[in-house]
């Protein structure tokens, strides 16, 4: 079993003495930033070289598919009450400032950042250059500084990777120091503890500390152009993943964790442009990554063959444990965590589209794993409520997940993605509204969860009925079917569908106790109905009176 003693106690480096390794621009200039260490300097090293230096540091091991398993320590996931954003100019009348987007003073940004690069500048580093978005036109060049060899990894991985001639003369734009090892003061500092991940707009810099998730580096960059290319270039940004078919029609597919965004997404009939986040543009959608970041909580090469096979040499697993005496992984265990991780390049899947880029997308799919039984398996939505369930971004929270949850909990993210949007959520969900109508993009709702009955009493909805549905949807074959309306939610449900059991398609008929699910249904209503109070004001007639119905 692979365990937490393996890592806060690291071997010193047993590395080449030489200052500077590695390939970069010549002009780089590292001390500008207040980058000017006594240890070694390694630039651009190779995955082979940098699960090397994870190996030989004691910060990993190799397990028998050849991905190098790391801990990520104290944090397992992200710590969305530690993450900040720098209040001045550019910022204050722009960003939604909410218990989200929380704010942080200039001044004591200036100082928590000198001291991350005097920490820094006491260790070995690693130089990662990379960009995001897979449009040129709206390319972001980025440069992490990271203490830890595997960070660098996961950045290569989950960034666009510039070509060799490209890092002669790269330029980054923006910045990440990346110190897991440094903590906070928080009566100092004005951090609330002594973990933080803070984006200053005006200084095109982020700071991380205290925490050794890579989610915090991969969404750092996300959060700044969710700010950037809606508030600058007019292009919606989105957590989704996307695909493409044979005949080049684009479809995306918005959920939140655990609803099955990057297993629906990964699908050998069309290849794959991303698992996570994307831009909209006048010219159709693209990447903003060059990898993906799955979860692999109970993973087979049976139910999730792309993410399976993609797990080599070069991918990362985090907080996995290994069987007894081997080092087969455990995909099963979560005595770490649920949040176990696998990150590796996009080209790892091997039906992947080339250029990361689509055209505008025909079919959106809003994923949610309902654990009430209530939702539908898959309705139609119009306009009205697609804004309305976008702007809502419902998914249900099982018992297990996290501490303290022993029932089927409501979650609401707005455009299912609420945690990394500096700006209002409607902004976003506007133009989403715009392009939907321009481009005559059906809209479509998902439940990957339970149907018959609660979590606990009936059944997960099979992962080979969800694919057949969406598949249909795609393929036009629901658009002459009979539909039926559901009576709380209004939701165009299809009554028949290729190869899947008509007697699912209606959550009511699944139910034996009827009168439960409608007390079930209108408790979801009412759910849904508080949650949206917080954007009535700035909502349309159309989009309110999507609302559910909580007494039909």
């Amino acid at each position: 079993m692979l365990r937490a003693a393996y890592f806060p106690t690291f071997a010193p480096s047993k590395f080449a003495s030489m200052k500077e390794v590695g390939i970069h621009n010549p002009s780089a200039d590292l001390t500008s930033i207040g980058i000017h260490t006594v240890g070694n300097v390694y630039w651009n090293l190779t995955p082979e070289s940098l699960v090397e230096h994870t190996i030989q540091k004691g910060m990993g091991v190799l397990s028998d598919l050849g991905a190098i398993c790391v801990q990520t320590g104290e944090f397992t996931g992200r710590s969305p009450k530690d993450r900040f954003i720098v209040r001045d100019a550019i910022t204050e009348d722009a960003v939604d400032w909410n218990g989200i987007n929380i704010g942080f003073d200039s001044d004591k940004f200036d100082a928590l950042y000198d001291k991350v690069a005097k920490y820094l500048n006491e260790h070995d580093i690693y130089v990662r250059d990379a960009y995001a978005c897979a449009d040129d036109k709206y390319r972001l060049n980025l440069r992490l500084i990271s203490e830890y060899p595997w960070s660098n990894q996961f950045a290569n991985n989950m960034f666009l990777r510039p070509t060799r001639e490209e890092i002669m003369t790269f330029n980054p734009e923006w910045r990440i120091l990346c110190a897991p090892g440094f903590k906070a003061n928080p009566d100092i500092d004005g951090t609330r503890q002594h973990n933080f991940a803070i984006l200053n707009f005006s200084r095109k810099a982020i700071i991380i500390g205290g925490t050794a998730y890579t989610g915090e580096i991969k969404k750092g960059i996300f959060s700044a152009l969710n700010f950037i290319l809606p508030h600058l270039y007019n292009v919606l940004s989105m957590h989704c993943s996307a695909n493409v078919g044979q005949a080049g029609d684009a479809a995306v597919f918005f959920g939140l964790s655990g609803t099955g965004k990057t297993t629906l997404s990964a699908d050998p009939n069309r290849k794959l442009i991303g698992d996570d986040e994307h831009g909209w543009s006048e010219s159709g959608i693209f990447n903003f990554e060059g990898g993906c970041y799955a979860k692999t909580i109970d993973l087979t090469p049976e139910k999730e063959p792309d993410i399976y096979a993609a797990i080599k040499h070069g991918a990362i697993l985090e907080n996995i444990t290994f069987h007894e005496g081997t080092r087969k992984v455990n995909f099963e265990d979560d005595s770490i965590t649920q949040n176990t991780r696998v990150s590796y390049p996009i080209y790892h899947i091997e039906n992947m589209m080339p250029g990361s880029t689509g055209g505008h997308p025909e079919n959106i799919f809003f994923l949610t794993a309902d654990a009430f039984g209530v939702l539908p398996p898959i309705s139609r939505l119009t306009p009205g409520q697609a804004m309305y369930h976008f702007i809502s971004g419902y998914t249900a929270k099982v018992a297990g997940t996290e501490e303290g949850v022993t029932e089927p909990q409501t979650t609401f993210s707005a455009c299912f993605g609420a945690p990394f949007l500096p700006l209002h959520p409607t902004q976003y969900a506007e133009m989403l509204g715009e392009k939907m109508q321009q481009h005559k993009t059906r809209i479509w709702l998902i439940n990957t969860g339970w149907t018959g009955g609660v979590y606990g009493i009936g059944s997960r909805i099979k992962l080979k009925y969800t694919r057949a549905m969406i598949t249909a949807a795609l393929n036009g074959e629901l658009d002459d079917v009979a539909y039926a309306k559901h009576e709380i939610f209004g939701l165009q449900m299809p009554t028949s569908c290729p190869n899947v059991p008509s007697d699912i398609l209606d959550p009511k008929k699944t139910w034996t106790d009827k009168a439960a699910y409608d007390e079930k249904a209108k408790h979801l209503a009412q759910a849904f109905n508080a949650n949206f109070k917080a954007f009535e004001d700035k909502a349309s007639e159309e989009i309110l009176r999507a609302a559910p119905n909580q007494a039909p």
